[in-house]
């Protein structure tokens, strides 16, 4: 089993387009309201979001990996993304930054490479 995408609620289309596009994830579907996907810029995943009355901004966090956090949070941030943290090396092997989108869903831009899926302290089978 592979994770397809990952929908999350918003209120306002057009602009949390303009903030994900912003991020650097690429547009391929607008279906005006409600509904758009993206891709992530590397790999196979997708990204969508739909149009809700009442988005639940805590219920998730979304984690986009890059390889350098240092650069992308200065790129984002030049193209006036406001950040939450500053880029961090958390004690879980990760260097992480976090922000909001304009609904206030949660996100985290990080790096973790080979400890994503194997930290030392994976379970072994």
């Amino acid at each position: 089993m592979d994770l397809n995408q990952v929908t999350i609620g918003v209120r306002d289309l057009q602009r949390s387009i303009a903030f994900y596009q912003k991020l650097g994830l690429k547009l391929i579907v607008n279906s005006g309201n409600p509904y758009a996907r993206f891709e992530c810029p590397s790999g196979g995943a997708t990204f969508s979001i739909h149009v809700v009355d009442d988005p639940a901004p805590n219920a998730v966090m979304l984690y986009f990996e890059v390889d350098d956090v240092v650069a992308t949070v200065t790129k984002l941030k030049e193209a006036g993304i406001t950040f939450e943290t500053e880029p961090t090396d958390e004690s879980w092997l990760w260097r992480e930054a976090r922000l909001s989108d304009p609904d206030g869903n949660r996100l985290c831009i990080y790096h973790a490479g080979p400890n994503r899926r194997f930290p030392p302290w994976r379970i072994k089978r």
